[in-house]
């Protein structure tokens, strides 16, 4: 059973551009979300999923710089573009995580994937849609042939942009879990989407040093519980539904 993680990944942003090559410590975030990925016990190979566009040429270099497998395809059709990708690099399972959450934990990869591998049968388990987490340790697992049969049945733009929201929006054809958190710290925001998740995360990346070495989510949020000030910096951002007109990271 081969298990890949896909990061969807492209510069353009409507409201941080170039966000995923921006630097959080020494490297960029794409660098920092590839080696999250790659820590993590249950994926065999991280592959960056960006798009044809001549401007992601530079998307494509990061994540070859940072050791990454690169699959390079449809602007908005994200789906297509996953599939793609879970087919070039022979995919059994494929862990959806996106580019703008530095702070991923490699332990929250594989309390997911193992939720699908080792638990109740299921097509596709995450921590998203049951919110327990901060947002920014988002993952998704599925079996390939899941995504195949999205690809088959989803029809509107802003399904095939986000990947899954097909799935849910149909659980009788598929089997669904979720992998809650012990505590509910779903009020934090770790992902990047605009210049105050930006100046969140750089602090805690510094407070915490973590160039030395990752941590433990749980780190973080103690950090933040114990720093409500910092905590409070992106407190006021609106978080994007995936109806809207573009997925940010994507």
């Amino acid at each position: 059973m081969r298990t890949v993680a896909i990061i969807q990944a492209r510069m353009g942003s409507s409201r941080l551009p170039g966000k995923v090559l921006m630097p959080i410590g020494r490297r960029s975030m794409l660098a920092e979300v590839v080696a999250a990925a790659a820590a993590a016990r249950s994926i065999d190979q991280v592959v960056v999923a960006t798009t044809d566009e001549p401007l992601d040429e530079q998307v494509a270099g990061e994540a070859a710089a940072a050791g990454a497998g690169v699959f390079r395809g449809d602007t908005h059709d994200v789906l297509r573009r996953y599939l793609g990708a879970a087919r070039a690099f022979h995919a059994d399972v494929v862990v959806r995580v996106t580019a703008d959450c530095p702070l991923l934990d490699p332990e929250v990869i594989d309390a997911v994937v193992g939720a699908l591998l080792d638990g109740e049968p299921a097509d596709y388990v995450s921590n998203t849609h049951v919110r327990s987490f901060p947002r920014g340790l988002d993952v998704e697992a599925m079996h390939r042939d899941v995504l195949a049969r999205l690809a088959r049945l989803a029809r509107s733009p802003a399904a095939r942009e986000h990947v899954t929201a097909h799935l849910m929006e149909m659980p009788r054809r598929f089997v669904i879990r979720q992998v809650v958190a012990e505590h509910d710290d779903a009020d934090l925001r770790l992902t990047v989407d605009t210049e105050a998740d930006l100046r969140l995360v750089r602090r805690v990346w510094a407070d915490l040093d973590l160039d030395r070495g990752r941590r433990s989510y749980r780190d973080v949020v103690d950090h933040l519980r114990h720093h409500p000030d910092l905590a409070a910096l992106n407190r006021e951002v609106e978080q994007k539904s995936w109806a809207s007109a573009e997925v940010q990271h994507g």
